[in-house]
């Protein structure tokens, strides 16, 4: 059995940042699953992609994570262009779209918590949503996998029509703070997070530059980001989430609220996945997070 597991595709991508271009691996699985399992998370991913790009999926094996893939005829990918230093405004170009998972892709696994974590819409059916709501007793949901659409050469944020159908059954619901704008019309976090978990889910996780904030069981929980640079900004809500949901499988709302935010930290101080350094986590948790203590698994 898994802590987590991670359902979306794994995306070759291309990231710009000023006069800078370079290629990149990318999706939800590959920044938070790699993530929770550098923590020692027991840890699973279901993806597709291009049988010529398995060869980059040897980091989630060096990382311990196992990976269930399909085979498809192009792999996902995004040019994720940043305009402003915190990071926090970019422009999102659909390079290639692997195309939707269907049910008899999907293992028999199981797990404490199924996430599903589209880069985009189309991956996921509402009908497979549902599908997966009833199989697993708790779905996470990254909600730009309904909300983040393909118009032409632009990836656009529109309402979800079928928003309180598709969040009914949902347990624990992902978005940034343009996302929670899109679908709930609410440009504060916390008014925006209580609408959210009115449709349905009973742990909303926001993030924005400034960091993470929870609402768990009708009770908010915050904690800052505390990165000394940006260079890893992709990839930031994934990680956040992925650690997030992994923890709940054995700490608090609180503590793993206050993890995320540390892990997510270190992580954007440099490109790529969650590096596990545990001595540099336990610093950050100490000199930035009142000193406190997680049992991490081994």
């Amino acid at each position: 059995p898994f802590d987590l597991v991670i359902l979306g595709h794994f995306a070759r991508d291309v990231i710009v940042i000023g006069e800078e271009r370079s290629a990149a691996s990318g999706g939800a699985g590959y920044y938070g699953g790699i993530a929770a399992a550098r923590l020692g998370f027991r840890t699973a991913v279901v993806t597709m992609l291009s049988p010529a790009d398995r060869v980059h999926l040897g980091t989630f094996a060096e990382a311990g994570v196992e990976v269930f893939a399909a085979d498809a005829p192009c792999t996902s990918g995004i040019e994720n262009t940043y305009f402003s230093a915190d990071m926090d405004r970019r422009r999102c170009e659909p390079l290639a779209f692997a195309g939707p998972f269907c049910e008899a892709q999907l293992p028999d696994l199981t797990t404490e918590i199924l996430h599903v974590a589209p880069i985009m819409a189309g991956e996921v059916s509402l009908d497979l949503l549902e599908t997966l709501c009833w199989r697993y007793p708790r779905v996470g949901l990254d909600l730009q996998g309904f909300l983040r659409l393909r118009e032409g050469r632009s990836l656009v944020f529109r309402d979800w029509p079928d928003k309180q159908r598709g969040l009914a059954k949902v347990y624990a619901l992902k978005g940034d703070a343009a996302e929670a704008e899109t679908i709930t019309g609410h440009t504060e976090l916390r008014e925006a997070a209580r609408q959210l978990a009115a449709w349905g889910p009973r742990e909303v996780v926001l993030t924005n530059a400034q960091g993470v904030l929870v609402l768990a069981e009708g009770r908010f929980y915050e904690a800052p980001f505390t990165a000394r640079s940006l260079g890893g900004r992709t990839g930031r809500g994934d990680t956040c989430m992925a650690t997030y949901l992994a923890a709940r499988s054995r700490l608090d709302p609180a503590t793993a609220c206050v993890l995320a935010a540390a892990v997510t930290s270190l992580k954007m101080e440099k490109p790529g996945p969650y590096d596990g350094d545990r001595t540099a986590l336990d610093t950050r948790l100490g000199e930035a997070y009142g000193g406190v203590s997680i049992a991490l698994p081994a």
